[in-house]
């Protein structure tokens, strides 16, 4: 096996997506990727809005009622708030309880233009998600180095002590 198809000792990066791990170093033109996944967000957003338009004139057209009406909108208000704040907090920690993560899966679907405003917004910043995965990074090199510090050289070759 050559040197450059060998993986290199220590900890890897996490890929993010649409990143990669260009995140790490800023390259393969990251500040265009950050620029294209806010566009990209901001338009999957309004083309969302643009069919739950639709979906709220057929109720219209239903004729279903005022109380209907208003409760669609406002469980899709509210589930895109919650969507919105899980996708947010999601970029800053891991989450404590993945069960209960997985549960509210359904309610972020329903929810999806919060989560992708949540994109939208981040990418200002940084990749979405890169501060925790940075932070995770640089602890598991940091453990990484101490462990290497402190086991140097080759254990097999060093002479058993007679005694």
């Amino acid at each position: 096996m050559s040197d450059e198809n060998r993986t290199p000792a220590g900890p890897q990066p996490e890929e993010i997506r649409f990143f990669g791990t260009s995140w790490v170093d800023h390259t393969d033109q990251y500040a265009l990727r950050r620029v294209g996944v806010a566009v990209g967000s901001l338009l999957a957003a309004a083309a969302g809005c643009f069919v739950l338009r639709f979906a709220y004139q057929g109720l219209e057209v239903a004729q279903v009622g005022g109380f209907v009406n208003t409760l669609v909108v406002v469980m899709f208000a509210v589930c895109s708030a919650i969507a919105f704040r899980k996708t947010w907090e999601g970029f800053g920690s891991r989450p404590a309880d993945p069960a209960r993560e997985q549960s509210l899966r359904s309610l972020k679907a329903i929810g999806f233009i919060g989560s992708l405003l949540a994109y939208f917004v981040r990418s200002f910043t940084e990749a979405p998600g890169e501060k925790l995965r940075r932070t995770e990074y640089e602890t598991a090199l940091a453990r990484f180095e101490k462990r290497r510090s402190r086991s140097t050289g080759n254990p097999s070759a060093r002479k058993k002590k007679k005694g």
